[in-house]
């Protein structure tokens, strides 16, 4: 059956794309690797995907696209015509693609009306093999979205694109895979938006030797560090200076991605974060609001 298999990039729109820029190479330790047509393309230098963050300068700060892969050309057609099938307004059909590193793939509006990609044949960069306390990403780990009717495309994402449930917190938040990776997307309750966007560290040690570089240029911890039990996976939050939550990851499980049985974690105090020695909590992240890009589309 033709589904997703990876996340490639999140593309945004950012009021000072100087300000973003300059996060994202000096502190964040992404690669710029190209603009085009006003658009600047950033890569996880231990990954092979051509880039893993797009930006562009915007009046109003919002989601661009949330680009995903598939395996073949044939892949992104059978997941376009069930996307269609589903419902779901296309931005444009299956075709070449004009961005940096190219592909085939196509663009719709989620059921929410977040803006998506579903590609193949994306050129790929060469990776380099990272060394344990660089504290540079590897690539991104997964994608969190919040949702006006969140078990509705929690069905979305396994019935069209191919997702399988690994996990459920309660009955609200839902931990999807498309790989062996414990989740590359979960979903929560809220205004159709994005929650944060997740990078894999090499270790533990690579994840706090992050902490302390963001903290010591300025960008001080939102919450963190500890470890979630779905996925038993650390984590570390920040905001960008946009106000787009990141985050630091290392040690996310891996499972078997046809067998793996889903359980549900019944929320506690330390069901969110197994150490409970961070600092600040889920109430000290950015406010959900509707996404300011909703069915708006850009082709680019």
């Amino acid at each position: 059956m033709s589904r997703v298999s990876e996340i490639r990039y999140v593309g945004y729109g950012v009021p000072d794309l100087a300000a973003e820029r300059s996060f994202y190479a000096d502190q964040w330790k992404l690669v710029e690797v190209g603009e085009k047509d006003g658009m600047v393309y950033f890569a996880a230098d231990g990954g092979e995907e051509p880039y893993v963050v797009r930006l562009r300068g915007s009046e109003d700060r919002r989601v661009d696209v949330i680009a995903l892969a598939a395996e073949s050309q044939a892949d992104v057609d059978a997941l376009h015509d069930k996307v269609v099938t589903a419902g779901c307004r296309i931005i444009f059909p299956p075709r070449n693609l004009a961005t940096l590193a190219g592909g085939y793939g196509f663009r719709f509006f989620s059921p929410d009306g977040l803006p998506f990609e579903i590609s193949s044949d994306v050129e790929p960069r060469s990776a380099r093999t990272l060394s344990r306390w660089e504290g540079v990403p590897q690539k991104i780990s997964h994608i969190v979205l919040h949702s006006p009717d969140h078990q509705a495309l929690v069905r979305f994402f396994v019935d069209v694109l191919g997702f399988k449930i690994s996990d459920w917190l309660g009955d609200f938040m839902c931990f999807l895979r498309c790989n062996a990776a414990h989740h590359r997307l979960a979903i929560l309750p809220g205004p159709p938006c994005l929650n944060h966007v997740a990078y894999d560290m090499l270790s533990v040690d690579d994840m706090m030797v992050g902490i302390n570089r963001l903290k010591l240029k300025g960008t001080d911890i939102r919450w963190g560090p500890g470890r979630h039990t779905a996925g038993n996976n650390t984590f570390s939050y920040f905001t960008t200076p946009a106000g787009f939550a990141v985050e630091y990851t290392s040690e996310l499980e891996d499972v078997d991605f046809e067998e793996h049985q889903p359980q549900v974690h019944v929320p506690g105090p330390k069901v969110m974060d197994q150490w409970g020695i961070g600092t600040g909590g889920p109430q000290t992240m950015p406010h959900p609001e509707a996404d300011k890009g909703l069915f708006q589309p850009l082709e680019a």
